[in-house]
């Protein structure tokens, strides 16, 4: 049975996971449309921007951030002046490390699934009256539906492992920044941690199972209905 602490640190980590998929979505969504529909030689350069997280050591993302996002760093400043309040060392670190780490699985899922829309369809639409914003939301979001839901489910489960950029970025503070990767690197550097780590782990492992199973079929939908 897991403990209270457990309990929260696998509770802080869901919630971690939701808002970094919720604050990643909408933008994910649009430059997913734009890396499979955008015609142009700066579309090399935009999906190379958006897989660098992919790529990059997760604690240089995470020292980029703090760069960026740090209580004496420009948009620290700005994120300052507006709420009063800092963003590194916070739940809300932790969400933004997961949102970035996580966002390139979600466009890229975004992408195929856009490409997988018969353009024809489009193009009807298109001929028919409606506007290209009409036609993105009437048309193409809808039949690609189920590849930004498969997306969303990977970003969810990756953020759910995100470690490097949250240590960075976040911190190890208990209640506050503490996700499951956190706290098993914490229980593993003390002694007699050793049983919790195995029950962190094995709730990790099922929820990403669950996760990637999820989006599996919601993928093996999505080509089926391609298929018909």
């Amino acid at each position: 049975m897991l403990s209270d602490a457990e309990i929260a640190v696998v509770l802080l980590s869901l919630r971690v996971a939701a808002w970094s998929v919720a604050l990643s979505l909408v933008p994910g969504i649009l430059i997913g449309w734009l890396l499979a529909r955008w015609e142009h030689p700066l579309r090399a350069i935009l999906q190379a921007l958006v897989m660098l997280p992919l790529v990059l050591p997760p604690v240089v993302t995470g020292y980029l951030l703090l760069e960026l996002f740090g209580r004496s760093a420009p948009l620290g400043r700005l994120w300052n002046a507006a709420t009063g309040g800092a963003i590194a060392y916070t739940t809300g670190a932790c969400v933004l490390a997961a949102a970035v780490v996580g966002f390139p699985l979600m466009v890229e899922s975004i992408r195929l699934a856009i490409l997988g829309v018969d353009r024809r369809l489009e193009l009807i639409s298109r001929s028919l009256g409606r506007g290209p914003l009409s036609t993105f939301i009437r048309v193409t979001l809808p039949l690609a539906s189920t590849g930004v839901l498969a997306g969303a489910v990977v970003g969810f489960a990756r953020s759910l492992g995100e470690f490097g950029a949250t240590i960075v970025l976040a911190g190890n503070i208990e209640g506050e920044t503490r996700t499951i990767p956190v706290a098993v690197y914490t229980l593993l550097n003390m002694p007699g941690g050793e049983s919790a780590v195995l029950r962190l782990v094995a709730v990790s492992v099922g929820l990403s199972i669950v996760a990637l199973l999820g989006a599996y079929g919601l993928t093996r939908r999505a080509e089926r209905a391609r298929g018909r």
